[in-house]
């Protein structure tokens, strides 16, 4: 596999991923995050340049820090064969199965290819599966901000209300990873009057609109539409593309998005969380 470091080299890579969306959304996300700063440390590696049969971004080898993290530890993989993809999970340059990590791609044979090689290693796989949705244009809110609230980026000071109430977080690997988001990431939330955040939306490191909530009491006003309104017409001057993953049960959140202007996306958007079993889960 050949690591792309060239800035030339990334900007070709994320016009030939723009050919294939929606399927390239998460790889096409990190590879323009690695171009622009790099500010969650990824690499983007290829099998063969410029013509490749699959792109692989993963955190740097030496950012590991815990075993358990599999917040922190993202992979994401688009494939043109997948032959070749099932031939890199069974190598030495493809993840590293003694730790724990997450990958997330949008093609129909990659969650059979984890499983298999999961199942053969005696490994744990919880699979999440999302609807994508993508926004043509930067989402309208409904609403406009209303009296008594104030629209500014998350602080890190917010990331313990962030932790707690993120239905994936609650502890000391998901606070550190959302801290790292919100010092190195765009993000948005709407402040109460005493400073409280009332609700909230993040971009990952794979550019996707992502840990939006809106606390219990102030739903069902078209808050959520800000915040995303206000985040993606950040993503759009910088050229991202405007997506995120919803759980097709979360009719609320499915409602939300879709108001302001996203578009489901044909596919499955997988989430695949490969723990080994000596590495105990958080």
């Amino acid at each position: 596999m050949l690591i792309l470091t060239c800035p030339g080299q990334l900007r070709r890579l994320e016009e030939a991923l723009r050919s294939s969306l929606p399927a390239t959304l998460p790889v096409l996300g990190t590879v323009m995050t690695v171009a622009r700063g790099n500010p969650a440390s990824h690499e983007v590696l290829v099998d063969s340049w410029p013509h490749f049969r699959v792109v692989f971004t993963r955190l740097r080898p030496e950012e590991h820090k815990d075993p358990r993290d599999f917040y922190t530890n993202q992979l994401t993989v688009y494939y043109r064969e997948e032959g070749a993809w099932r031939e890199l999970l069974g190598g030495t340059e493809g993840p590293d199965w003694s730790r724990a990590f997450q990958i997330q791609g949008m093609q129909e044979g990659l969650h059979e290819a984890v499983r298999a090689v999961a199942a053969a290693k005696g490994l744990r796989l919880d699979t999440y599966r999302y609807q994508a949705l993508l926004s043509p244009r930067p989402p309208r809110p409904r609403v406009a901000v209303p009296p008594g609230l104030r629209l500014a980026p998350v602080s890190p000071s917010h990331v313990p209300l962030l932790n707690a109430t993120w239905g994936f977080g609650g502890n000391s690997l998901s606070r550190g990873f959302l801290l790292g988001l919100v010092r190195g990431l765009p993000s948005a939330c709407l402040l109460g009057p005493r400073g409280r955040p009332v609700s909230w939306s993040l971009v990952d490191p794979l550019g996707c609109l992502s840990h939006g909530y809106t606390v219990p009491a102030w739903r069902g006003q078209g808050l959520s539409g800000v915040t995303l309104g206000a985040l993606g017409r950040e993503l759009h001057a910088r050229g991202f593309p405007i997506y995120c993953g919803v759980l097709p049960h979360n009719t609320p959140s499915q409602r939300a998005v879709r108001a302001v202007g996203f578009l489901p996306q044909p596919g499955t958007f997988y989430t695949l969380v490969v723990t080994p079993y000596s590495v105990p889960r958080v």
